[in-house]
This record gives structure tokens, C-alpha cells and sequence, in this order.
């Protein structure tokens, strides 16, 4: 054939696939074997080409065509080509056929058609009507849904350590800028380099705690003792802190506005109160105690004992933890009486601001005194707890005081020197003298009697001469030891008190508690006997 009617032929080829694929990719049109030859050789006598039936597009399509009902007989030889129309297909969906088996059918690549076309081919509504069924059914019930592996939840870990877990070895530089941009050694990647870098941080950062806490001195609380074995103060928080300007506030504005105020300043540390160094010095014998006993368990044990509401407990532990006091037990009663607790406590002394509580629970049997600062400051000794005690209605009974009241000083003498034999009833603050005397005695035992941290004092009014016998027939009876006993036969109580400088002076008149003042001795007023009657 020339090179025109080659170029012809090329072009009629050429112009059928097009027709060919065209008509396949439209949509609603139904195809035959018998069809695509017509347009064949339409197209061929147009141009004056016979072309052979042999054409590679339509050789084998009889083979796959899933419109024909019988494809397991081999088709007939296609007649030869003419112009005669297609024969009409029919309308009818063709029956469904079987599918053959792979190893059955022999097909070449180019006359291969998937089944979703030859589903398409055959019956084109049925196979819209699946493909919209498929779009309207639930994903859920076409696939079961994948279990994806949950990690489980873990300690925190940095960004640079979570980066480890991808498969990228590209740094973010953002969220890992304090890593250096470093000269990786040959053959090591920068997830190695990465890993290496995150473990030398991790060694750095405990020697560095390490460093730490080893210059760091012990600071371990020492336990508190079983309350069964303890001496237990109570002391009240206006004992224990200076709180007038908060009480003020509480008496003229009212619990609410109190209450804001101390939320508003939990973070400002209280200051110390009439008890304040009265309790140090507790520590004190505490501290001493503990270094010639390590598993001593009859030691003081400080309870701060208070009707606020237990949203001031955090000033209060604020303010404790400021100063260093040991004082980890704290019952606040949110307005309610603490007396009713002082039993539970087990408590050996009760010190507060209330005289109404005082006396409350001096009528409950527990020893109890109101506290009163100095009017001026005062030196106090660190290393030594120094309690001094009034004579009748403190460590003893008001017995004595009956006379003197009612019948004068002379009867009272005479009847002192009758019965000087005749020891005294006890008082209020005779339990809190013993617990004090046996602690002293296991000092004595360790041969620490002049390095003591105890000293106690008897400062009364009585006269020596006329009544002081009984006063110390009275101890010796009880099995007590005072250190030091002052007979003032009436003279004022608060020049001497400054000589003696104590924590904390106990006495059952308010004319000596006013005079101590005077001088800067901190005060408790014992509000026992017959003397306050006579408010005196």
C-alpha cells in the first residue's frame, strides 16, 4: 500500500477507537458485537478501506461479553463485512449468567473487563440502582470497624522524648531549641544523636539534685508522741498570735467580712502572741528530751485549739510553718465551743484569750488560764523553760483564801500555823507542777539536774514565817521539787517577776496579773477560788 492510503487507513483506525471508547463512556447506551462492526464498516466504506475483521479492539470481545447468555460455547465466525444495519437489542435485562471460574477462561490483557462493567453492560439500571443503594447504607454495616491500638495513659514525658516515636529524623527547632545543632558522627542519625542527648540531660539534672540535697541539712519533723504518753497543751490562735486587729473586725463587721479578710490575707504570716514563746520553750525541752532519749514519748505535745472556721487553717499553717513551731495537730471548730473537744485531747492545759472559755473549762476539771501579753517587751531565756506559780487557788486549793477573805489576815495565820502539818488540797495547776517535776527527774537521772531545761518557780504573797511551813510540807508530800520558792508577805508580785523573766506566770487575782504587765511578764489568769468573787 502507498504511504497515502496507509495515512488513510491510519486515520479510519485512528477515528474508530475514538468512536469505540466513546461510546463506551456514555452513559444509558447499550452495546452489541453486531452494533460496533456496523459503525466499523460505515466508517470504512466512507473512505473506501475494507478493513479485516481481525481487528485486535474487537477479536475477542465475544469471549468476555457478559450481554451474551451462553459464554461457554465458542461464538460462530463473524460474517463478512457488509452494510447492513445492526440488529436491534433487546430491552429486556438479560438473565444474570455465572461467573466461570479463572482457570477456565483464556483471555489476553486488552480483552479483559472488570465485573463492574460487566455488570454495568448487562443491566445498566440494576447496577445504578446498587451503586445508590451502597451510597444510602450505613459505612458501619458495609465494614467492621478497625481496633485502633490505644496507647495507654503514662508518666509525662517531654516533647523531645515523644519525638523519638516518629519515624521523621527532622528536629523541630521551635519546640527543641535548647537542642544544639551538633556535628553527627559518621553513620548516626539524628534520632540516635537525639537519644544519646536526652539521656546525658536526664544524668546531668539528678547529680544536679543530687548536689542538691546533699547540701541541704535534714530537715526532718520530729514525730509527735501517742497522745496517751504525751503532755498535751491546747493552746487557743489568739493565744498563740497576736489576732486584735482580727478580732476587731469579727466584733464590728461581722463573721462574713471576717472571714474575706482572712481569705484576702492567708498568705500574710501572723504575729506572735502571749503564748508564742511559752510554746518555743516547749520545743526546747522537746529538743533536749529526745537527744538523751531518742525514743522518748513523754514529751509536750502542742495543739492549736480554735472555734475559727476551717478556711483560716491555711493562715494559721501558714503562720506555724513560718516560725518553725511543731505543731501538727489543729482543731478548728468553725464557731463551735472547743471545750468539748479538751477531753478528747487528752488535754493537760488549756491556754487561750477567751475568759469565758477558761472558765468553762475549769468547770470541766482541765487546768486552764487566760493569756495576757507584757505592756513592754521582755528578754527571754532560749534554753530554758521558766514557769512561775501563784500559791492558793493555783497549786493549791482556795482553802486559805476562805479565811483571809472572810475573817482577815490573823485568823488566817493562826489557822496556817494549827494545821501546818495538814497538807493543802489541790488546785487547778497541781497536774501541770507534777508533769513539769517528772520530766526534771529524767534530766536528774542523766546527771543534767544544774544544765536542766526546767525551772520552776513558787511566787506568793504569803509570809514565811507565819504560813510558808505548810506551802512546803504540802510539796514535799506530793513528791514535788520547787526550784525556787519567793515569800513576798504582800508585797508587789512584779519587780520580782522581772528578776525571773518566765514564759509564763499563773495567778488567781487580777491585781498581780495587771502589775506583772506593768513590768513586761507575760501572764495566765486562773479564774479559780473563792477571790473571784471578790474581783480582786
Amino acid at each position: 500500500m502507498d504511504r497515502g492510503g496507509g495515512f488513510k487507513a491510519m486515520k479510519v483506525a485512528l477515528r474508530q477507537t475514538h468512536l469505540t471508547w466513546q461510546k463506551e463512556n456514555e452513559p444509558g447506551t447499550k452495546y452489541s458485537k453486531e452494533s460496533l462492526d456496523s459503525e466499523k464498516r460505515r466508517e470504512s466504506e466512507k473512505s473506501g478501506v475494507r478493513l479485516s475483521t481481525q481487528h485486535p479492539s474487537s477479536s475477542t470481545t465475544s469471549r468476555t461479553s457478559s450481554a451474551s447468555p451462553s459464554q461457554h460455547e465458542e461464538s460462530p465466525p463473524p460474517p463478512p463485512l457488509s452494510v447492513q444495519p445492526s440488529p436491534q437489542v433487546p430491552t429486556t435485562p438479560a438473565p444474570t449468567p455465572t461467573v466461570p471460574s479463572l482457570n477456565s477462561l483464556s483471555f489476553s490483557a486488552p480483552d479483559y473487563e472488570t465485573p463492574r462493567r460487566s455488570k454495568m453492560r448487562e443491566n445498566p439500571e440494576a447496577w445504578a440502582e446498587s451503586i445508590v443503594r451502597d451510597l444510602r447504607e450505613p459505612r458501619d454495616s458495609r465494614s467492621q470497624p478497625c481496633d485502633y491500638p490505644v496507647t495507654p495513659p503514662t508518666e509525662w514525658r517531654s516533647y523531645a522524648q515523644r519525638r523519638l516515636l516518629y519515624g521523621s529524623n527532622e528536629l523541630d527547632r521551635d519546640c527543641l531549641s535548647e537542642l544544639q545543632p551538633k556535628q553527627l558522627p559518621k553513620g548516626q542519625t539524628a534520632c540516635g544523636e537525639q537519644e544519646q542527648e536526652e539521656e546525658e540531660t536526664e544524668e546531668a539534672y539528678w547529680a544536679s539534685v543530687k548536689k542538691l540535697y546533699e547540701k541541704i541539712p535534714s530537715c526532718a519533723r520530729p514525730r509527735p508522741p501517742k497522745p496517751k504518753h504525751a503532755i498535751t497543751i491546747a493552746v487557743s490562735s489568739r493565744a498563740l498570735f497576736n489576732m486584735v486587729e482580727d478580732r476587731r473586725i469579727y466584733e464590728k463587721e461581722g463573721l462574713e467580712k471576717y472571714m474575706e479578710y482572712q481569705l484576702t490575707n492567708e498568705n500574710v504570716v501572723l504575729t506572735p502572741g502571749p503564748a508564742f514563746r511559752f510554746v518555743k520553750a516547749l520545743q526546747h525541752v522537746n529538743a533536749r528530751l529526745r537527744e538523751l532519749y531518742p525514743d522518748e514519748q513523754d514529751l509536750f505535745d502542742i495543739v492549736l485549739m480554735t472555734n475559727n472556721h476551717a478556711q483560716v487553717g491555711v493562715r494559721l499553717i501558714n503562720s506555724v510553718n513560718h516560725y518553725g513551731l511543731l505543731i501538727d495537730r489543729f482543731c478548728l471548730t468553725g464557731g463551735k465551743s472547743p471545750i468539748g473537744y479538751l477531753k478528747a485531747y487528752l488535754t493537760n492545759l488549756y491556754l487561750s484569750a477567751s475568759s469565758e472559755k477558761v472558765q468553762e473549762a475549769i468547770k470541766e476539771g482541765i487546768a486552764s488560764a487566760t493569756m495576757f501579753d507584757g505592756a513592754r517587751d521582755m528578754s527571754y531565756c532560749d534554753t530554758q523553760l521558766r514557769v512561775a506559780f501563784d500559791g492558793d487557788a493555783v497549786l493549791f486549793s482556795d482553802e486559805s483564801e476562805h479565811i483571809a477573805k472572810e475573817h482577815g489576815l490573823d485568823k488566817f495565820f493562826q489557822h496556817e500555823t494549827m494545821f501546818e502539818n495538814k497538807p493543802l488540797a489541790q488546785g487547778p495547776l497541781k497536774g501541770f507542777l507534777e508533769d513539769l517535776g517528772r520530766l526534771q527527774k529524767k534530766f536528774y537521772a542523766k546527771d543534767e539536774r544544774l544544765l536542766c531545761p526546767i525551772r520552776t518557780y513558787l511566787v506568793t504573797a504569803r509570809s514565811a514565817a507565819s504560813s510558808g511551813a505548810r506551802v512546803l510540807k504540802t510539796l514535799r508530800r506530793w513528791g514535788l521539787e520547787i526550784d525556787e520558792a519567793l515569800f513576798l508577805a504582800g508585797a508587789p508580785k512584779g519587780p520580782i517577776l522581772v528578776k525571773i523573766r518566765p514564759h509564763i506566770f499563773f495567778d488567781d487575782q487580777m491585781f498581780h496579773i495587771e502589775g506583772a504587765q506593768k513590768f513586761g511578764t507575760i501572764t495566765a489568769h486562773v479564774p479559780y477560788g473563792v477571790g473571784q468573787k471578790y474581783n480582786t
